[in-house]
């Protein structure tokens, strides 16, 4: 009895098998096995319900194998079941063709990592999560705190602390705790120098309900603008514009003192108030004058899309892809144009337009240099280079925009007090980091000395890193997936390739673009001036360092100068020479 209840009590085999392939054929060596079960005679709600227990890198992964867990993996009752378990909190689904899917990959992929410039610890870390945020869309740090701004319109506050380690040793961490600040924010803006000490406050714009007229239970939603101590998150200021007019972005410009207010509309234009930061901390109530900002009574039939600010100078990028200057010191402005020709003192608002070749899409503004991203994906350098922070490989400054030829579509863009930093991705979708300019303070891992050309360094990027910024202390990298942003980058027609020869009048005209061969013929004659071979190899890795390469073609021609120079009888393999 017990020999025939032995197949009764087997467990019987589940069989995956693909719409599109049919059932999986048996053999001989499949017989007595018992008769397989398909994964498609399951209730679809089972398969969604045990999928929703994988990482979503798996879901990813699966949903790659056949056509049938393609659409089961890729159904939005998956993704609802997703979200759920990682967001419990999340209860409407967010914006989106893909809503779900779009909230699930946003919660998985958020991340705030950070490395610190000093200290004997040179490693990557992570802030605090906080549960309530629906991804991360904007991030700001200044002096003692980091602020985070999610998709949902909450806008939390991370502060640092001091904490207990493993050992029971109390250390200072940054951005280890956190609280909500305020919900219903549009975007948020501080003290626009590179240097955190001067961020006091921090300007929200936010959407409130506000009541009706007097007897009446209605109420209209108006877009305010509130101010935070950064070192307590208390309010300290409030001010409400009229439901008639809706606002998407501010940004500040200007001293302490005479602190203008930038507010982009939904309808492209600028509207700018001037406040007194001194006097926000004292319990009073005034009226300040919202106006027109020239930019926009200049153009009234452009709209500005986007709009960048330091203490001195605004950048506007206009919808159609045009860039617009304000310049408002003279110095700044002979570090960013190489004159002062056009300057006004009388009329600094007047916008000055760029020469550009294309549209551009994002833009990053430091002191005196700036960067830009056009529709192709090249990047251009504009400003003072006197520590070699336009990338371009040599330390002259710059009046106009320049290519950088070895850099091309790069996911994020900054620019510092003294350096850049571009965020790229390579073929194989790692994500690397790249820098030039000072390297003073450690800002620039791996090249103390700095470097005149765009370097990679010796930071581990997280693999969703999507933007990025540099304080004095501090390097920061934000993660976050976004399904519905796609690349935008168009291919950069043939006749325009860098490298191709361009038609001449003349025939037989020599063809050297951006004097390529000369360059050559005056470094062969640098190494050939250099008395031994390890001058030369010296040189040669100064050169290289010149030379417009990728970085993972100067990383390769580095590594291969140093084993040759370890062969040749040199003290040992050597690091390249950061002041190439």
């Amino acid at each position: 009895m017990g020999e025939k209840a032995v197949p009764l009590l087997r467990r019987r085999r589940v069989k995956r098998s693909c719409p599109s392939c049919g059932p999986e054929l048996g053999g001989e060596e499949k017989k007595g096995r018992g008769d397989p079960v398909s994964v498609q005679l399951f209730p679809p709600e089972l398969v969604e319900h045990i999928i929703s227990f994988l990482p979503v890198r798996d879901v990813v992964a699966l949903g790659q194998t056949c056509r049938y867990f393609h659409e089961v993996c890729d159904a939005e009752g998956t993704w609802r079941r997703i979200c759920r378990r990682l967001s419990p909190r999340l209860r409407e689904q967010g914006s989106g063709v893909r809503p779900w899917k779009r909230a699930a990959v946003l919660n998985c992929t958020k991340g705030l990592y950070f490395q610190a410039f000093g200290g004997r610890r040179r490693c990557l870390s992570k802030s605090v999560a906080p549960l309530l945020a629906h991804g991360y869309r904007r991030f700001l740090p200044t002096k003692d705190h980091v602020f985070i701004l999610d998709y949902a319109g909450t806008l939390f506050f991370l502060k640092n602390a001091l904490i207990s380690s493993t050992l029971g040793q109390i250390q200072w961490k940054r951005a280890c705790r956190y609280v909500v600040l305020c919900r219903g924010a549009k975007d948020f803006a501080s003290d626009p120098r590179c240097d955190t000490v001067y961020r006091k406050y921090l300007y929200v714009l936010a959407t409130r309900e506000q009541q009706g007229a007097a007897g009446t239970t209605s109420s209209r939603a108006c877009d305010c603008v509130e101010v935070y101590l950064q070192s307590s998150g208390q309010r300290v200021f409030k001010m409400t514009f009229h439901h008639s007019m809706s606002f998407k972005q501010i940004a500040l410009v200007g001293q302490e003192t005479q602190r203008a207010l930038l507010l982009l509309t939904e309808e492209g234009k600028i509207y700018s108030l001037v406040v007194n930061e001194t006097q926000l901390d004292q319990p009073r109530s005034y009226t300040v004058q919202l106006a027109l900002r020239k930019v926009s009574r200049c153009l009234p039939h452009l709209r500005v899309a986007y709009m960048a600010s330091n203490q001195s100078s605004i950048l506007y990028i206009m919808d159609q892809g045009g860039v617009y200057f304000e310049v408002h010191t003279p110095g700044v402005y002979r570090d960013l144009f190489g004159t002062l020709q056009a300057f006004d003192p009388l009329d600094q608002q007047m916008p000055l337009a760029l020469s550009l070749p294309a549209k551009i899409l994002f833009c990053a503004l430091g002191y005196n240099h700036l960067g830009l991203v056009d529709e192709f994906g090249r990047i251009f350098m504009q400003g003072n280079n006197r520590y070699g922070q336009l990338g371009t490989g040599d330390k002259m400054d710059r009046g106009e925009p320049t290519q950088v030829h070895y850099l091309q579509r790069p996911i994020a863009l900054w620019c510092g007090l003294n350096h850049s930093l571009v965020l790229s991705q390579a073929l194989d979708f790692s994500k690397e980091l790249l820098g030039c300019g000072c390297g003073a303070g450690g800002r620039l891992p791996g090249w103390p000395k700095g470097s005149a050309s765009f370097v990679k360094l010796h930071v581990k990027v997280p693999l969703c890193a999507c933007s990025l910024c540099s304080t004095r202390e501090c390097l920061y990298m934000l993660s976050s997936h976004d399904i519905e942003c796609h690349a935008s980058f168009r291919d950069l027609p043939a006749g325009r390739v860098v490298g191709t020869p361009e038609p001449s009048l003349a025939a037989g005209a020599p063809q050297d673009p951006g004097g390529a061969a000369q360059a050559c013929e005056e470094y062969l004659s640098q190494i050939h001036s250099c008395p031994t071979l390890q001058d030369r190899m010296e040189k040669m890795k100064e050169i290289v360092g010149w030379m417009p390469l990728m970085a993972a073609q100067k990383d390769f021609f580095w590594e291969a100068l140093d084993m040759l120079q370890q062969a040749a009888g040199g003290d040992g393999p050597s690091a390249p020479n950061p002041e190439s």
